[in-house]
């Protein structure tokens, strides 16, 4: 994420420059949707670039959310925007744990 000429000044070779490499998710509407950043002796991890990029077109315009460690198979979070007879009757059986928070199997 430097530009060339970076290492051209100096007597700089890219070693000094040690840059983090980062993996950006874009919108249709141009915007950032995700930014995850590695160091750079560290690989990017695909499967959780696949999860999030999965989430982020789940939950994109709809009241749901993804818990932590969360996999594509597993409930998803039913935002606080719908009452619970609300989220009856769009997503079926849900499972309140605690008033704010309460589960929806995923929608098809």
């Amino acid at each position: 994420m430097l530009p060339i000429d970076v290492y051209l000044t100096d007597g700089r070779i890219p070693a000094h420059s040690a840059t983090v490499r980062t993996v950006f998710v874009n919108g249709p509407d141009k915007k950032l949707r995700l930014s995850i950043s590695y160091p750079m002796i560290v690989g990017r991890y695909f499967a959780e670039i696949l999860r999030a990029l999965y989430a982020i077109l789940i939950t994109d315009g709809a009241p749901l959310a993804t818990p932590a460690n969360w996999i594509p198979s597993q409930d998803m979070i039913i935002g606080l925007v719908l009452y619970d007879e609300q989220a009856k009757a769009k997503y079926g059986e849900i499972d309140v744990k605690l008033h704010y928070l309460r589960f929806a199997k995923l929608p098809k």
